[in-house]
């Protein structure tokens, strides 16, 4: 017997059982893509792509990275707190309707209708007695977040997409063990795969001293988890229900300007006190419901306490996420910008809408409302970053101004328009942000705070490049081939 020919004939077999599974799993997960799971064109189309081109590690990526989430209840609220809710967003909404929404405060009244679009839509009750603090200083965030710790006296309840223990993060969980020590309630929410070199080994001391900690989506297998692309990138902290902290930044050393790949980290987050604080709690309760497994958080009155701030701020904290009907913070980004009337401000690390978002900002443009975006001037993610410059690039010729930050890197998701309204938080413009990760903003109505967030954006022009249409067509002929190949994979970036 030809062993040798027996062994090519096997070999050969294999390889054509192989090619013909592959084929075959291309055809189920493209039939899958297509007529079972609720996609835009843009997103089936680059993912049939990379089912054609690698298919075998195409359904591999697919499994990782594709599947969407069921739209089931993932975050649910006690029968009676979900009544009490309902009557607040019920009783906001049937004032509007009624036209019974009377606030002396022209930033409120004059946006009823973005107000009631996020009521109806997202549960995103308004807030009108808030004190705000913008920070745009991750120095000056992290020392304001660590003396409102040390000066807890109930309840710590943090919660980061990324929370690395390097030289802050140690300090940060430092002060939380303290805060232990005196009896103090610590809980703690962390993304799993954005802190992922966490585990709950990494909180021996914490837990030991009382602290609970929960990871969000966690992984089933090592290094493996088929929830990879649907992660919460919220950052949430409140602290005896009384302060809130919510916006851009994570916890680690590079937030603080101390890596030398990104230097200066530029960003933008909001320490708040008054009834929006509530909101952040609510958001915080229902985060941690959905992955702690035993310490599931009830209603207690001490969580949600009435205090007394003495401010005279609008805000709407919303939240958005694969388990939405509706891509919630998007639409709060697109009224925003068809109600403006004079200037429009966006700050964002990766600009990647949909074409209706695209439409948006250039019909606003060309209509003569003065159009603003900030960009980075270099990338985290390379695919991302290209696909961002040629997003940019298109929108310069419909008159746009695009600034690039030369300061080294800009983080913040900010959106302002008219020195009356600003949204800041933790969603970027891209489909990342709008459809598969779970994100939170704050809507604020207020000259002051709207107008500052203005002066932030031009001071960084000052550190700012302008991008000219004559800039971007003498770009190079590689630009021009990492962008086409960017815009392909930009609906699955």
């Amino acid at each position: 017997m030809n062993y040798l020919s027996y062994f090519s004939f096997d070999f050969s077999l294999i390889v054509s059982v192989l090619l013909i599974t592959a084929f075959v799993l291309n055809v189920v997960f493209g039939f899958i893509i297509i007529f079972l799971e609720p996609r835009e064109a843009g997103a089936i189309w680059a993912w049939l792509l990379v089912l054609l081109f690698i298919p075998i590690l195409g359904f591999i990526l697919y499994l990782l990275f594709g599947r969407q989430i069921q739209r089931k209840s993932i975050f649910n609220l006690d029968e009676n707190d979900k009544i009490g809710l309902e009557h607040i967003i019920n009783e906001q909404i049937k004032a509007i309707d009624e036209n019974n929404f009377e606030i002396d405060k022209p930033e409120i009244s004059n946006y009823k209708h973005l107000i009631h679009m996020l009521l109806y839509n997202n549960s995103a009750f308004l807030t009108t007695d808030n004190k705000v603090e913008m920070f745009t200083d991750g120095h000056d965030k992290f020392d304001a977040l660590i003396e409102d710790i040390r000066n807890a006296k109930e309840y710590v309840h943090i919660q980061y997409y990324i929370f690395k223990k390097d030289n802050l993060g140690k300090k940060i969980l430092n002060e939380l063990e303290k805060k232990l020590q005196q009896g103090i309630e610590v809980k703690m929410l962390y993304d799993d795969m954005g802190s992922r070199k966490l585990n709950l080994a990494s909180f021996k001391k914490f837990r030991e001293q009382g602290g609970e900690v929960a990871s969000f989506f966690p992984s089933k297998l090592p290094l493996i988890n088929f929830r990879m692309n649907n992660r919460n990138h919220r950052k949430i902290v409140v602290i005896d229900g009384k302060i809130g902290y919510v916006g851009g930044f994570n916890v680690g050393d590079e937030y603080l300007g101390l890596d030398k790949k990104f230097g200066y980290w530029r960003d933008t987050h909001l320490r708040l006190e008054g009834d929006s604080v509530n909101a952040l709690q609510l958001r915080f309760m229902m985060d941690w419901n959905s992955q702690s497994t035993r310490d599931k958080m009830r209603y207690e009155s001490r969580y949600f306490p009435d205090v007394e701030s003495g401010g005279k701020v609008g805000i709407q904290i919303a939240s958005s996420g694969p388990d939405e009907e509706w891509e919630q913070i998007k639409y709060g980004y697109l009224k925003m910008i068809s109600e403006a009337k004079k200037r429009i401000y966006i700050q964002t690390p990766y600009f990647i809408p949909d074409l209706s978002f695209l439409d948006a900002i250039k019909i606003a443009s060309l209509s003569g409302v003065e159009v603003n975006v900030m960009i980075p001037n270099k990338p985290d993610h390379p695919f991302v970053y290209w696909a961002t410059y040629a997003n940019v690039g298109e929108l310069i010729k419909a008159g746009v101004n695009v600034h690039i930050y030369e300061n080294g890197f800009i983080h913040t998701k900010m959106v302002a328009i008219d020195d009356e309204v600003v949204s800041i938080g933790t969603a970027n413009m891209d489909n990342r942000s709008f459809v598969l990760n779970f994100e939170v903003n704050a809507f604020i109505y207020d000259h002051e705070i709207a107008k500052n967030s203005r002066l932030a954006y031009e001071h960084d022009m000052t550190h700012s490049s302008l991008l000219t249409v004559e800039k971007y067509e003498n770009r190079s002929t590689w630009i021009k081939l990492k962008e086409g190949i960017a815009r392909l994979l930009s609906p699955i970036l």
